[in-house]
């Protein structure tokens, strides 16, 4: 087969790169249900530049392009080993151009191979069937949504909807939560896989194939279809939003299946997937490897670049935000100055920081002096041309909610004024911003060419033995901007988001279906 190759790197690229036109349709439907000026109409305004700036960089929609998992279909006779060198060859080459983050690390070491290659990874499951071509679909589901996929043992007590029975209203009680657990952290608005049935394993692996499904088609079971409907109409009544600020949508789509069980147990799986839904698939020649047909292409695209061009024209004004600019090193005095819903926009300096440098600095001193300075929680897609001057491929926020163990110590420690990711963080942060006089600053999750843009320069990096995700890159940024969530007064937008969903999540307590 010796188009194989070929064909599985353009499948590699496309997937991290552009979103299917059904996704699309799903983000459009959602911006339109959006009021002008407010906070998730401008998240989603930056969300479709991200998508049409992806699209012309041939660049990475998310900087977290996840554990790449395909799956596999082939006709009886097919060397299932070829295809596996193929798309192992296919992801380190991406990897290598900068079309993936290298996500795959040792879980004892904690070293970064560097290619996407490793034990287990990247994830191939086959299966073979009597069509006559091979069937490969990839999907890149990145560590913040991966993160919020959530798994319930029926029957059980669920917060703010009491008790879930074995039957259909309890798996609808499951999903309702599902969604309203996850917040913001998993890059809302999102999509949901979700799997009846199985053991703990297939049933997680029945709800992510779900996410395969194309979000326009219709169930085939009516039960699972009246359900599907249900919860799409009133998950969006939870009022969780774009990256949790508040909102119409929270959710963009959800897929069911179910498959048969044991009597001991009963799972109700939840595959959850950020708003960046990067899924494709491609039919093969089983003689060449060559594509010969793409999925997803049914159905109208949706022309972004236009869209964005008539909302430019029409204008419009928000009087729920005002705009600070934003200069490190920043003083207390200015930082007791945001209040919650205000937009910074930052230029100058700032650091990169996640799990790997937010453990290091518990236990050392920091390789610059952070006094007065700006932490971003992001694990960017870097590039080294040939003169050895880093670029940035994409760079957008990670969920901030794994710092909470450290972020408030480090804060006071080192004297860092703000610190920047996405989905918020706990009490503990919330506690440290009062007391040192810190802001955390909520980026646009899954926005990584649009934050990429504003990114004038590398200038340094510092522990690079953590690998590129995990370390401390030196950016010189301009315009670059994110929402005041959590100030240094106590005021927490996620809290309060959180808050008022679970208020309105309990109207939906009452039995619905028998």
């Amino acid at each position: 087969m010796e188009k194989l190759y070929e064909s599985m790197y353009e499948l590699v690229v496309e997937t991290s790169t552009k979103l299917p036109k059904d996704a699309k349709r799903a983000i459009l439907k959602a911006k339109l249900s959006e009021s002008a000026g407010t906070r998730a109409a401008m998240s989603l305004d930056t969300i479709t530049n991200n998508i049409i700036m992806a699209d012309t960089n041939v660049s990475p929609i998310c900087q977290d392009t996840g554990l790449p998992t395909f799956v596999v279909k082939t006709p009886i006779g097919v060397n299932q080993l070829e295809i596996k060198a193929a798309i192992r060859k296919a992801i380190a080459e991406a990897t290598k151009n900068g079309k993936l983050r290298p996500n795959s690390v040792d879980s004892i070491t904690g070293a970064n191979s560097g290619d996407n290659l490793g034990e287990g990874t990247p994830v191939i499951k086959y299966e073979q069937w009597e069509n006559d071509y091979i069937d490969v679909k990839l999907i890149l589901k990145g560590g913040g949504c991966e993160n919020k996929n959530i798994q319930y043992s029926l029957p059980c007590e669920i917060e703010g909807l009491g008790r879930a029975g074995r039957d259909l209203d309890g798996i609808r009680k499951c999903i309702m939560h599902s969604v309203y657990q996850a917040q913001g952290q998993g890059c809302s608005a999102g999509f949901i896989g979700v799997g009846i049935g199985g053991d703990r394993t297939s049933g997680y692996e029945l709800a992510k194939n779900q996410l395969f499904r194309n979000c326009d088609d219709v169930n085939p079971n009516e039960d699972l279809r009246k359900l599907e409907e249900y919860v799409m109409e009133n998950a969006n009544k939870l009022g969780i939003g774009t990256m949790g600020f508040g909102g119409e949508t929270t959710l963009l789509g959800c897929k069911i299946g179910v498959s048969n069980r044991i009597p001991a147990s009963f799972y109700v799986s939840v595959a959850y997937n950020c708003w960046a839904f990067r899924r494709q698939g491609v039919k093969l020649d089983p003689q060449t490897g060559a594509i010969t047909e793409w999925h997803y292409t049914e159905g109208d695209d949706v022309d972004f670049v236009k869209l964005q061009q008539e909302a430019a024209k029409a204008g419009g004004t928000s009087d729920e935000t005002r705009e600070v600019v934003l200069e490190a090193p920043i003083t207390e005095e200015q930082i007791r100055s945001l209040k919650v819903g205000d937009v910074v926009s930052i230029n100058g300096r700032m650091y990169t920081g996640r799990d790997a440098i937010h453990h290091h600095l518990m236990e050392h001193d920091a390789p610059v002096d952070l006094n007065g300075q700006i932490v971003y929680h992001c694990g960017p897609v870097m590039l080294k041309d040939s003169e050895g001057v880093w670029h940035v491929k994409a760079a957008g926020p990670t969920t901030s909610i794994r710092e909470e163990p450290y972020q408030g110590d480090i804060m006071k420690k080192f004297g860092i004024r703000a610190v920047m990711g996405k989905g918020g963080m706990g009490p503990k942060t919330l506690k440290a911003l009062q007391e040192h006089g810190g802001v955390y600053l909520n980026a646009i999750g899954g926005a990584a060419q649009y934050y990429a843009e504003c990114i004038e320069a590398v200038e340094g990096v510092d522990l690079m033995e953590f690998g590129i995700p995990e370390a401390m890159w030196h950016l010189k940024v301009k315009n670059f901007k994110a929402v005041v969530t959590m100030d240094s007064h106590g005021n927490s937008l996620h809290q309060d988001v959180e808050k008022s969903s679970l208020e309105k999540l309990a109207q939906f307590k009452d039995k619905v279906f028998n």
